[in-house]
């Protein structure tokens, strides 16, 4: 949907470049899946340098994160359509952080088995799944429709 006007190249562009966020911050949550089949490393090649990037640095998330909301999603200067999709990679990222927190508790608690590695597995492909969904999205300059998710963002993005 482009109800709030029309989109140049360079909006869309930058509106999908949000997405790199959580596609690297869900890195961790691919390790089960990616060590069983190696060829799907091949969508973090051209990634590598921005990876290495963001996991030597400390605090690069939280530095990333601030920078995101504060300089991209409250500037109303900045088109609606890319404020739209960096809240939205935003939101993916904090249930990231929530993936993070919660399912090492249950890894402690019941070990690596068939059901732990299927919920991370069920995290990476979901949040590659997303990203890959609302790049393409927003590279044909729509709006993203996440369920629920959008939602959300529509309330914080006016």
């Amino acid at each position: 949907m482009t109800w709030r006007g029309s989109t140049d190249i360079k909006d869309r562009i930058f509106a999908a470049l949000a997405y790199l966020l959580p596609l690297i911050v869900v890195l961790p949550f691919g390790q089960f899946l990616l060590r069983q089949f190696p060829i799907l490393g091949i969508i973090y090649l051209p990634l590598q340098p921005l990876i290495s990037i963001y996991y030597r640095l400390p605090l690069a998330g939280l530095i990333i994160f601030f920078v995101l909301f504060l300089a991209v999603v409250r500037n109303p200067q900045i088109s609606h359509f890319v404020r739209f999709n960096t809240m939205q990679a935003i939101l993916l990222d904090i249930l990231l952080v929530l993936g993070f927190l919660l399912l090492p508790i249950l890894v402690q608690a019941l070990g690596v088995n068939l059901l732990t590695e299927t919920l991370y597995n069920i995290v990476f492909l979901g949040i590659l799944a997303a990203c890959g969904y609302s790049m393409i999205q927003s590279l044909m300059g729509r709006y993203a429709e996440i369920p629920s998710l959008s939602q959300a963002v529509y309330s914080q993005v006016p």
